[in-house]
């Protein structure tokens, strides 16, 4: 009987081994660790189906939910602050030791991982505005889209932003009150480690607007540019998470490769 066949197939077996273990550990490598940060009044729930696609594509996703908001509303008060909600999510980084992070933040989000990218660089891979609040140091909320006497008073009063198209018998997962110390405390954003990370900025523009008007307008995506982010633009609302969770959760894997360009001279 002649051996050779058997041999030239034990070897290419061998090598097709090889090939999948090759493969398999480039792929590893691509698996990134994603920190999800949700918006004003919201909670981890509302990046539930875009974390799991996230997850089903093989990467480890942390859904963060901020203090008195979301599954934790039972902590609910009006001294919770911006800085009671950075430190949520510096924590969870601390304590879970996660590393070469991928840090993403919605809305109101933008506020509290500019404080998280100010104070553990050194734990953040890339950053990802989700048609986020984009504050310079020093700046608070309210500096970046109005004091509280330019809002309607209905909506803030007894020291939260009230959120009247949640009924008081709805079902969870649903918004919730949001301290006003969290609208009106700035952050800062001065660490040279924090300023030199990679960052994504990503405008969800609704079908009846254009990215140009909006280029015009947005002072965060403004500021964006002149600190040399990548700008993307997603077609969608300003929940566009919501309403197409799969696009978005691509968008995110797409932008960790963006590099910064060159910031414009001030």
């Amino acid at each position: 009987m002649n051996k050779n066949p058997l041999r030239l197939a034990a070897l290419l077996a061998g090598l097709s081994m090889l090939l999948s273990f090759a493969t398999a550990a480039v792929h590893a490598a691509d698996k990134e660790t994603f920190v999800m940060v949700h918006g004003a009044t919201a909670g981890g729930w509302e990046w539930k189906r875009a974390g799991k696609f996230l997850t089903d594509d093989g990467h480890t996703v942390y859904r963060a939910t901020l203090t008195g908001l979301g599954e934790r509303m039972h902590l609910n008060s009006t001294n919770v602050d911006l800085q009671t909600h950075i430190s949520d999510v510096v924590n969870l980084i601390l304590f879970e030791d996660l590393h070469d992070v991928v840090l993403t933040g919605h809305s109101y989000g933008g506020m509290v991982i500019t404080g998280v990218m100010d104070r553990v660089p050194d734990r953040i891979k890339h950053v990802v505005f989700l048609d986020a609040a984009v504050p310079d140091d020093g700046m608070s909320l309210w500096d970046l889209f109005g004091s509280r006497g330019a809002v309607d008073p209905k909506r803030f009063t007894d020291g939260f932003m009230q959120v009247p198209w949640v009924k008081a018998d709805a079902k969870p997962p649903h918004s919730v009150k949001h301290s006003i110390q969290c609208f009106n405390q700035p952050v800062a954003y001065k660490n040279p480690a924090a300023k030199a990370l990679n960052v994504t900025y990503v405008a969800f523009v609704p079908k009846d607007k254009s990215a140009e008007e909006r280029a015009k307008t947005d002072k965060s995506w403004q500021r964006a540019v002149a600190r040399g982010w990548t700008i993307r633009t997603f077609p969608g609302g300003h929940v566009a998470q919501q309403e197409d969770p799969r696009g978005v959760a691509t968008l995110i894997e797409e932008s960790i490769l963006d590099r910064n360009k060159p910031a414009s001279a001030k």
